[in-house]
């Protein structure tokens, strides 16, 4: 049992850190995850949510908080943050996917709400296409899909001024640039954001309508879309 207990302990910091080093390196975190359930459809109570790249739960935990009796999917390729989440959520109606989101099966006409939290930048412009046509195939009519990100081009005239920013962000809370270089280090080799424009097209050509962008200093953005 101490074992357990020490283990359970360990989760619960690296969480809390995970969290922390959030807050302190994306501009407007805390906002942009309060919007997965501030912006909903006055009434809307969904029962089943799908949870794309949930991370070490803070999406889920915001939602759960909301509506304890729905039906929880979290889904995320690293086994590490699904550990996470399933201590962190002991006892909750919730399945767990460790896996990517294009192996992941997207049931027809399953999801209620589907959310993405600062994940879908992972994916390039074909995939995010790809996922946008999944996911709404995915939701119930009326169903929504929630997702915030960083939303720029990195090939755009505006990204080296963007990157200016976040670099003054990150070095008010890290003075020493290890975590800004750290976090430069992951954004070239793993992150492939793309403009909101684009984004807000292609939901809509897959479908979507009442898409709703709520902006932080021109990137940093909440979107929520509905399922007619």
């Amino acid at each position: 049992m101490k074992i357990a207990t020490n283990i359970a302990l360990e989760f619960d910091a690296f969480s809390a850190n995970y969290t922390e080093d959030m807050i302190n390196c994306v501009p407007f975190y805390e906002k942009l995850l309060r919007s997965f359930t501030k912006t909903l459809p006055v009434g809307f109570v969904p029962q089943r949510i799908l949870d794309l790249g949930c991370g070490n739960g803070n999406v889920t935990a915001q939602l759960l908080h909301a509506f304890p009796e729905s039906h929880f999917e979290l889904l995320d390729a690293s086994q590490q943050m699904i550990d996470l989440c399933k201590n962190r959520f002991l006892g909750k109606s919730i399945n767990y996917h460790p896996t990517f989101f294009n192996e992941f099966p997207f049931p027809e006409s399953e999801f209620d709400l589907i959310t993405a939290g600062f994940s879908i930048h992972h994916c390039n412009t074909e995939e995010k296409k790809a996922l946008f046509k999944k996911i709404y195939n995915s939701l119930k009519p009326n169903g929504v899909f929630g997702i915030c990100d960083l939303m720029i081009d990195k090939n755009s005239n505006e990204h080296p001024k963007l990157l200016e920013d976040w670099k003054l962000f990150v070095s008010k809370n890290y003075p020493d640039d290890e975590k800004w270089k750290w976090l430069m280090e992951h954004y070239n080799a793993f992150d492939k954001p793309d403009a909101l424009q684009n984004q807000l097209l292609w939901l809509q050509e897959v479908g979507f309508t009442s898409i709703e962008p709520t902006v932080y200093d021109q990137y940093w953005v909440y979107i929520r879309a509905i399922k007619p």
